[in-house]
């Protein structure tokens, strides 16, 4: 008992606790109270077929939960969400109100490998003919891992595990992720974000780059930087960018449509107009670009149209919470009109308490002429093209001038207008949509995602260079 209060204490000394509340039987049952009430695609994933099985699937976690300590809130939280299957929907944790030795001890008992920094070094220095290509050190911002092959497997797999890191969320020999082989193809078996959850990115091997997407690149080689960085996770700035690859062709990469990089997105259209003029071939890329606003790319759909785009319009479970925690919100980097939306939007939904409401209407884009150039449109995308990069693809590909290639986008989009808020544990983050799109009904997309006129298969390494060459019919 007194081991149990001194590690309850060292993780939330800097917290009154009587200010909050971290039993994890608490925060599961306040976790399923408002997914119940205000989640928007609740509905549709519990059905009556299911409603009993699911009923028994909660309330026996709801037991676990009683009896579990905050550290393994986390996963039972997840394991009930994943349920949903939706994309949109997250349990995590703000490491801002952590501490270092709060956080080691939270992930103190993940994954571990027998491997040490030594043996794994030693293991390197044998017989070097006999090691795949993929063994050895790999570096990635303040991460040096070794990957090595797990002879414990019948099938090829291969571990990838912590060497440096920055010692609190990640410690040496923890299991970062896995990777599997066949057919001279590497695949992700799993792969652990910095806050260990759980993702499946597609992996593409170009001779010393592991490219996992948007979970980052992986370069082999020991890093070249000895110091650590500080344990503080900054997200990364995603810069969008144009450039000119020959006298035909211009490519515009656009890895995230954040209502922050909405200012640079526009500027950089403009400063470009005359180089788009004259450009016959565009190719845009949104390759793991999870979305944001659609504001971020309504200055490049004049480029794109040949005819009047449909635009699906969408109901909000207007509920009390979800008006308040996502409409009635401050959000920094809203434009003034987006602002004045907003409030529009609010006074609709207080007037419509309780009920899915129609709070767009569906509507066409319309415009007076098509332009001459760019004549062909190349678009890029793969499973990590989520959300507001998804209906970025909706628009777009109703456009004559418009190919989409790639793989299946990630299917997110069917549910979005996400609430972000603290449960009593105000460690954990909730995050949920409110929202639903009409495409839903009349086309499914649901963990189905888009699907490209052009499929690019895995063993391609340079997708640009394969859509430059693309001969179109």
């Amino acid at each position: 008992m007194k081991k149990t209060i001194f590690y309850l204490l060292l993780l939330f000394p800097f917290y009154n606790l009587q200010a909050q509340n971290c039993n994890c039987g608490d925060n599961f049952s306040y976790l399923t109270n408002r997914i119940t009430k205000n989640y928007v695609g609740y509905t549709d994933k519990v059905t009556p077929t299911n409603s009993q099985q699911f009923k028994k699937f909660t309330d026996s976690l709801q037991q676990v939960a009683n009896q579990a300590n905050p550290y393994k809130c986390l996963s039972l939280c997840r394991e009930w969400l994943d349920f949903f299957k939706d994309k949109h929907i997250d349990f995590g944790m703000d490491f801002g109100k952590l501490n270092a030795d709060s956080v080691r001890i939270f992930f103190a008992n993940e994954e571990k490998t027998s491997w040490t920094e030594n043996t794994f070094r030693s293991y390197l220095k044998q017989d070097k003919t006999t090691l795949d290509s993929i063994e050895g050190i790999w570096n990635y911002g303040m991460y040096e891992i070794g990957i090595v092959k797990d002879n414990t497997k019948k099938n090829i797999e291969f571990i990838g595990f912590v060497i440096k890191a920055d010692s609190v969320r990640w410690m040496p020999q923890q299991v970062k992720f896995k990777i599997g082989k066949n057919n001279n193809q590497y695949k992700t078996i799993y792969y652990s974000a910095g806050d260990h959850s759980v993702n499946y990115p597609a992996l593409i091997k170009q001779n010393d780059v592991l490219d996992f997407g948007f979970l980052g690149k992986w370069v082999k080689g020991e890093r070249k930087a000895k110091t650590i960085p500080p344990a503080v996770y900054t997200e990364p700035d995603l810069m969008s960018s144009l450039k000119k690859l020959d006298d035909q062709t211009t490519l515009i990469s656009l890895p995230s449509f954040n209502s922050k990089y909405k200012t640079r997105i526009d500027s950089l259209i403009e400063r470009n107009k005359d180089n788009l003029a004259n450009t016959k071939h565009l190719i845009i890329d949104v390759r793991d670009n999870s979305g944001g606003t659609t504001g971020c790319f309504e200055k490049i759909i004049p480029y794109l149209y040949t005819n009047p785009i449909h635009v699906d319009g969408g109901i909000v479970l207007a509920t009390d919470d979800n008006i308040r925690d996502c409409y009635e919100k401050d959000y920094p980097y809203a434009t003034a009109a987006s602002k004045r939306t907003m409030k529009r939007n609010n006074k609709k939904l207080r007037a419509h308490v309780g009920e899915l409401y129609e709070l767009y209407k569906e509507s066409t884009i319309k415009r007076s002429k098509v332009l001459k150039n760019p004549s062909r449109i190349s678009i890029l995308m793969n499973g990590n093209t989520a959300s507001s990069g998804e209906l970025f693809l909706l628009r777009a590909e109703q456009s004559k001038k418009v190919t989409l290639f790639g793989q299946n986008s990630s299917g997110c989009v069917d549910y979005g207008e996400m609430v972000i808020i603290h449960p009593p544990c105000k460690v954990f983050t909730l995050v949920y949509p409110v929202a639903k799109s009409f495409h839903a009904i009349k086309r499914p997309l649901d963990n189905i995602g888009i699907t490209p006129q052009v499929k690019i298969e895995d063993s391609v390494t340079d997708w640009i260079d394969f859509v430059k060459k693309y001969k179109t019919k």
